[in-house]
């Protein structure tokens, strides 16, 4: 061969060899894991009552949207595609109480609607892969997250119940993604945090997997292939308050407003987050 036939050769069979690799390596990857629960949104209408329930009302961190019931205009399913849709809207606030002058209860109508669903009462899991392929919305004050929190919640309260947060995005910081894991201090100091963030161009234009990986020992969290933070279980503590040692239910919601995602620009409403699939594995 001359000189430039070789390379080009060469090439070809580095590329195939790259092709192989990658190829074997996802194989591999598959053979780790059993697929046990999954929601592929493949009909139309409201998500399938049988997988998921609804946060209603002002919820948490001084947010402004109303979580909505149920609603059609905050949350459909259609074409194989979840859309939690945040808008700016008057809507009645059902827990309005003149006595009550706390900001979830003090307003009879809120002034922005989207919703949040959740597998609590449905299904938990304790370890595994947790997968959701999700296209995020953009602009100044959102807030989507794919989230967990303990099923135990209810009875021992957060942070004790854990927190496992798989994506979360905030509009004014349009090209970073943060996954983090909230628990109470083992030493009783409070509550600890321990995250990290991955920066990514154009969040907001295409489909990504978010996802995190969780065994005795680590939570590992990813944007598609990209492993960005490892957190070693241990860290809430090695007795059986250890809250990553228990089952876990998955949240899925689009929250506006608060202080970290700032004020919200209402230019940019109404927007959607959409989830194509949610999977989750456990190891063969």
């Amino acid at each position: 061969m001359i000189k430039n036939e070789k390379i080009a050769a060469f090439s070809k069979l580095f590329l195939v060899a790259i092709l192989i690799g990658s190829a074997s390596l996802n194989a591999q990857k598959k053979e780790k894991w059993k697929l046990v629960w999954k929601e592929e949104f493949n009909y139309t209408g409201l998500p399938d009552p049988s997988k998921w329930s609804y946060e209603v009302g002002h919820i948490r961190n001084n947010e402004q949207q109303y979580y909505t019931n149920a609603r059609q205009e905050n949350v459909w399913v259609s074409k194989g595609v979840l859309a939690i849709t945040g808008r700016k809207e008057s809507y009645p606030n059902e827990f309005y109480s003149k006595e009550d002058k706390t900001w979830k209860t003090e307003n009879p109508t809120a002034q922005y609607t989207s919703a949040s669903i959740n597998t609590l009462g449905k299904v938990g899991w304790k370890y595994g892969r947790i997968e959701v392929r999700a296209k995020l919305p953009q602009g100044a004050g959102i807030w989507p997250a794919i989230w967990m929190m303990g099923t135990n919640r209810s009875e021992i309260g957060w942070p004790k119940c854990g927190e496992i947060d798989v994506m979360e995005f905030v509009g004014n910081q349009p090209k970073e993604i943060y996954g983090t894991m909230h628990f109470p201090d083992p030493l009783g100091k409070g509550n600890k945090s321990n995250g990290n963030k991955i920066v990514v161009e154009n969040l907001d234009a295409d489909f990504h997997v978010y996802a995190i990986e969780w065994n005795e020992q680590t939570i590992d969290v990813y944007f598609d292939d990209k492993k960005y933070h490892s957190f070693s279980v241990d860290s809430a503590g090695v007795g059986d308050d250890n809250p990553f040692r228990k089952p876990f239910y998955l949240l899925l919601n689009l929250a506006m407003g608060a202080n970290w995602p700032g004020p919200i620009d209402d230019t940019i409403l109404p927007q959607k987050f959409l989830v194509d699939y949610v999977r989750v594995y456990e190891k063969r």
